[in-house]
């Protein structure tokens, strides 16, 4: 409710979960609908996972930009009106911004910017808006919890249009499955990324990368 832009339709994918999300979620539905302009919707039923959920999403979805963030994470307030406004300069297939993220050692801000190596060290799904026509061409693979990292190379290797932005668009609470620390973890990591990398024919040098990456990223967080 909060958002800035007026022009807004909200989706909610729910795994058919035991809790209360569901109910808490349409509790607000009332509230979304009698604003102007704005609308929401509850969908409860089994899936295969996040992305299963995010994909569903973007075929509900009528609007022209999609962003897609989970349950423990939240927009800025000025979110979607920025990358709305960003997208009518640029009519971008994905563009994403920089990510406050929480962290049980203190926070921290994760830039958006495209680096010498394409890698997830500035990837912020979180904070990544893309046009409906682009999620509805290129769906997330339902392989793994980096589905969103391959989304994004995917269309890296394609040529399609990818912009950065360098202000802070969401919130993200660290501590899922893509971020859990244990050596196993990291070894998983490792070989789930680079695989995405290979898959698109990247260089075999990114396993330098990502084992140098993934080291440091255990020792430091």
């Amino acid at each position: 409710m909060a958002q800035t832009y007026d022009k807004i339709e909200y989706i909610v994918i729910d795994g058919a979960s035991k809790d209360n999300t569901a109910k808490i979620a349409e509790s607000y539905i009332e509230k979304f609908n009698a604003s102007p302009n704005r609308s929401m919707r509850v969908i409860s039923e089994p899936d295969k996972g996040m992305y299963d959920a995010l994909n569903k999403g973007a075929r509900l979805a009528k609007g022209v930009i999609i962003g897609q963030i989970n349950a423990d994470d939240w927009y800025e307030p000025d979110a979607v009106q920025t990358m709305a406004e960003l997208w009518e300069l640029e009519h971008y297939d994905l563009a994403w911004g920089s990510l406050n993220v929480i962290a049980g050692a203190g926070n921290f801000i994760k830039h958006a910017k495209r680096g010498l190596f394409w890698s997830t060290s500035h990837w912020c799904h979180p904070a990544a808006f893309a046009s409906r026509e682009i999620l509805l061409q290129y769906p997330y693979p339902l392989v793994n919890s980096h589905d969103d990292f391959d989304f994004a190379t995917h269309l890296y290797v394609d040529g399609k249009k990818l912009i950065t932005l360098d202000k802070v668009i969401s919130n993200f609470t660290f501590g899922g499955e893509s971020t859990q620390k244990s050596f196993s973890e990291v070894r998983k990591r490792i070989r789930e990324i680079y695989g995405i990398h290979r898959k698109y024919g990247m260089s075999r040098l990114y396993y330098i990368y990502r084992v140098i990456f993934e080291t440091v990223k255990y020792f430091l967080t």
